[in-house]
């Protein structure tokens, strides 16, 4: 019985092969293959089929009714080109990553020295001791070895197999003419045994009494070696190894398709089941590093963050520690392309990342400050001019070993000004004190307000940075922000200013004065990046009261150790980072400390194992950066015992100025106004003032801007925004009641 579908689609087929009217053929195999794909044709509920319902999903009707294919291409259309496709191919490096960069190469050749002189130490101390004497004890047993293989050789011991075989064989012919070339052998080999025996008995009569002694010490440990090597049994070598090679599983296509397969992504599982790979490898897997690298292209729909959800899983695959397998997206490439590196080790037992300044005598902060390494041993830096950092985990991950290496980082270029807080009490950055131009290291209220205070300094700062840069000549200061020409130019006062606010959740959650330090600090962040201003946060409580989103927001550069959950981390990595794959919830307590997820910094977030600097490392590194800084005379502040309560810049008193330029007679002023006044009064401090950086500027003085009306320069009426006197004289007396309260 002939289904109505079948029908159709014999008309169609029909149709597709009776010649068309415009002169184009239709290919038969597009359009078989088309059919192929689109599946069968759904009937309709009463058993009937509409020929638009049957058609398939690859073809169109044209205008006369017979079907047209959509994706009909003819053979010069069938791609790129090669010139295309070769322009379009990646090309492999020449020269390794790790001989391009100056400090892997050394990192290398510093391994390799290391290697070198270990081993050779190694067998150097057990030569007199072990060596020697097993070598002698060998030697007598070596003598009778040496004797034997002679005689054996001499009566052609070897060949008497062979012989006793063809006699069992009764082979007589074969037999005969083996034993004949047996005597020829043994006449030629006693003749010269006999001579090599008398020879060998000469050299040796004279060495014991015609030869130097020296000669004779020569002779007798060649003997000694010779022999005693010749004594050793099979299964007992002289030497032992200086280094034990720990043997791990090569990565083969194989063993990836089947732990790919058992992570539990449908697509994966199905294709493997019907004895398909699943996956796609795109090139060979090579070695990179310490480690294993392959490229593969995931299944239609499947992303890189789905496998990184289940890189646990993945571990458990490769029957590899969860620290040796890291899955990665290749930002150069779409979204399913995955980057799977297994390394040879878990990084946790990396040991200790020797910081690469740790001995350097300066640093050029507007260069990346080292870091720490990747998993594949690739060194990673941060920039620092124009970011502001932010660094999270739980407690004792490795956070306060992150801040020291970012502040000596800072602390080895003498131009930079460092103002350090240390909001938990613990002394972590004492060290760095003898370089600070603000200090403080304390929880008590005292130590909040100062660090409040230090905020509060900060942002006036960046409002006089502002109006600074604002005068530069554009062919100094073409992009409106701070270089390193600029910097270096001490009468302008734009040098670096960096700004360390560890455990800074002590300080937003104050309830007296975590507030105004938030808005203070998210002013900072937003303006003072270009202006040489660079905040670096730490906390161990990434929540929206102790980190105001203000802030988390708004940083560049982010680094966030273990934390205890999606909230945490997206706090600190940004929203969608755990969505992502990102995620610092699966590094492992205590065991992965100094491990985390670095954003920001790179194309693609990478996992981080920090530099360690410990106490005595970074008192080391602060003297000599006192040395630089006294040599250049950059040391300000703390670090000379002054009183550093007042900005970096000019000190002034802004309410009391404002209330200069305000008479009494004046009840309210629109800011602009006040901003001129400001300028003529104070340019080194106010000038290229606005009315914006006015209503900036009072806000932290708690007196707020309104809209008043007054009359403009030619006459008309207008409302702009502007302040009270009131409130001015008001905030005035409040600060001076307090003053005195204190």
């Amino acid at each position: 019985m002939n289904h109505p579908d079948d029908n159709e689609l014999f008309k169609r087929l029909e149709a597709e092969m009776n010649p068309d009217p415009s002169g184009d053929v239709v290919d038969l195999d597009k359009a078989r293959t088309a059919r192929a794909e689109s599946g069968d044709p759904k009937p309709t509920g009463s058993g009937d089929s509409h020929p638009d319902a049957s058609a398939d999903a690859d073809t169109l009707e044209s205008g006369d009714g017979s079907p047209t294919l959509v994706d009909r291409r003819t053979p010069t259309e069938s791609g790129p080109g090669l010139i295309d496709r070769l322009r379009n191919s990646k090309r492999l490096d020449v020269i390794p990553a790790w001989a391009k960069s100056a400090g892997e190469f050394k990192e290398a050749m510093g391994w390799l020295a290391g290697h070198t002189g270990h081993t050779l130490a190694f067998h150097a101390i057990r030569v007199p001791f072990l060596y020697l004497p097993k070598l002698v004890w060998r030697s007598p047993k070596g003598v009778l070895n040496t004797l034997g293989r002679v005689g054996r050789w001499a009566v052609d011991a070897e060949g008497e197999p062979l012989r006793q075989a063809e006699a069992r064989r009764e082979n007589t012919e074969l037999y005969l003419k083996l034993s004949k070339q047996r005597d020829r052998r043994v006449r030629l080999r006693m003749v010269l045994t006999i001579i090599g025996a008398v020879f060998a008995l000469a050299v040796a009569l004279f060495l014991m009494f015609g030869a130097a002694p020296l000669t004779q010490l020569i002779a007798a440990t060649l003997a000694v070696l010779g022999f005693g090597m010749a004594g050793a049994p099979a299964d007992a070598p002289l030497a032992t190894r200086a280094v034990v090679k720990t043997e791990v599983q090569k990565l083969t296509s194989d063993i990836v398709v089947k732990a790919m397969a058992s992570i539990g992504i449908g697509q994966i599982a199905t294709a493997v089941a019907k004895g398909q790979d699943g996956i796609k490898f795109v090139s060979p897997i090579t070695r990179e590093g310490p480690g294993w690298r392959a490229d593969i292209d995931l299944p239609l729909g499947v992303t890189v963050a789905d496998v990184a959800d289940r890189r646990g899983r993945l571990a458990s695959g490769l029957r590899r520690p969860l620290g040796c397998v890291w899955p990665d997206a290749d930002p150069n490439e779409h979204e399913g392309r995955l980057i799977l590196w297994v390394g040879d080790r878990d990084l946790s037992k990396t040991g200790i990342v020797k910081w690469q300044l740790a001995g350097a005598r300066r640093h050029d902060i507007f260069k990346r400050n080292p870091f720490g390494i990747d998993p594949r041993g690739r060194a990673q830096s941060v920039p620092m001019i124009q970011h502001n950092i932010l660094i999270g985990s739980l407690p004792g991950q490795g956070k306060t070993a992150s801040v020291r290496v970012l502040a000596c980082g800072a602390a080895l270029d003498p131009t930079v000004e460092l103002w350090l807080h240390e909001n938990k009490g613990t002394g972590d950055l004492d060290s760095l004190e003898c370089v600070s131009h603000r200090f403080v290291s304390g929880i008590d209220d005292d130590s909040i307000k100062y660090a409040a205070d230090s905020l509060k300094l900060l942002r006036e700062e960046v409002m006089r940075r502002a109006g600074v840069i604002k005068k530069l000549p554009r062919d100094l200061c073409p992009d409106k922000r701070i270089t390193r020409q600029i910097a270096d130019k001490r009468s302008l006062k734009l040098w670096p200013l960096v700004g360390v606010f560890d455990e800074c959740q002590n300080l937003f959650a104050h309830s007296k004065y975590g507030k105004q330090a938030g808005e203070d600090a998210e002013f900072i962040i937003k303006l003072g990046r270009a202006l040489g201003v660079i905040l670096v946060l730490a906390t161990q409580r990434p929540d929206k009261d102790s980190l105001p989103t203000g802030i988390s927001g708004n940083v560049s550069i982010r680094f966030a150790l273990k934390v205890a959950g999606q909230v945490e981390n997206d706090m600190i990595l940004g929203t969608s980072a755990y969505k992502n794959g990102v995620r610092a919830t699966s590094f492992r307590p205590e065991i992965d400390a100094g491990n985390g997820y670095l954003a920001g910094a790179t194309a693609l977030p990478v996992v981080v194992r920090t530099a360690y600097l410990d106490d005595n490392a970074t008192h080391a590194i602060a003297q000599r950066a006192h040395a630089l800084r006294k040599a250049e005379g950059t040391l300000s502040g703390h670090a000379l015992g002054e009183d550093t309560g007042a900005a970096a810049g000019p000190s002034y008193d802004l309410l009391a100025d404002v209330a200069a330029v305000v008479p009494v007679s004046e009840e309210r002023v629109w800011n602009e106004r006040i901003a001129a006044r400001l300028a003529e009064l104070r340019p080194e401090v106010y000038g290229g003032w606005k009315g914006e950086n006015v209503t900036s500027a009072l806000k932290p003085h708690g007196i707020t801007t309104r809209g008043v009306a007054g009359t403009t320069d030619d006459g008309e009426r207008t409302t702009r925004r502007g302040i009270v006197r009131a409130d001015l004289t008001t905030a005035i007396a409040e600060r001076d009641e307090n003053r005195g309260a204190a």
